[in-house]
């Protein structure tokens, strides 16, 4: 299925009930969207960080989370917080996650530019991965490339 390149508020997209965000290996969610995540799932977050200590979440690792409603797949695509994003880690994680989405019956994840804010990635780089791992799967990936915050959220 091809990547859907939208802009938007991805917690605020209809029929969005599936999300991707990259990841440090280090247990932290301190800034960029990820913060976002953290606030929304608490719990997620804990588990989180709990396999960041103990070593179960490495670089190209997929931590899925789901609490009913909502569906997370936390991709590790960075080492720290304070290291660059890797590319390979991206396009590991990335493959992993839509086979997890696929044997969970999912067909669409919405995913933020990932890896190329405070990551460094290369965005046209890391669309293109994102390219790539959409063409070889059914489930649909819908990236929000420009933030565009909702009337509702403007009102909260």
């Amino acid at each position: 299925m091809p990547v859907v390149f939208t802009k938007g508020d991805i917690f605020a997209a209809e029929g969005v009930t599936a999300y991707a965000h990259g990841c440090n290996c280090a247990g932290a969610m301190g800034a960029g969207i990820a913060i976002e995540f953290k606030r929304r799932w608490p719990a997620m977050f804990e588990e989180y960080a709990a396999r960041c200590a103990d070593g179960r979440f490495g670089l190209g690792d997929v931590f899925a989370w789901s609490d009913g409603s909502a569906t997370i797949y936390n991709l590790g695509i960075q080492l720290h917080w304070r290291k660059k994003a890797q590319l390979p880690a991206l396009t590991k994680s990335l493959r992993q996650m839509v086979t997890l989405a696929t044997n969970a019956g999912i067909e669409r994840v919405g995913l933020p530019r990932i890896g190329s804010g405070l990551g460094g990635l290369d965005w046209m780089r890391v669309k293109r991965v994102m390219s790539e791992v959409g063409a070889e799967t059914k489930v649909t990936l819908t990236v929000f490339e420009q933030f565009v915050r909702t009337k509702a959220a403007e009102t909260e």
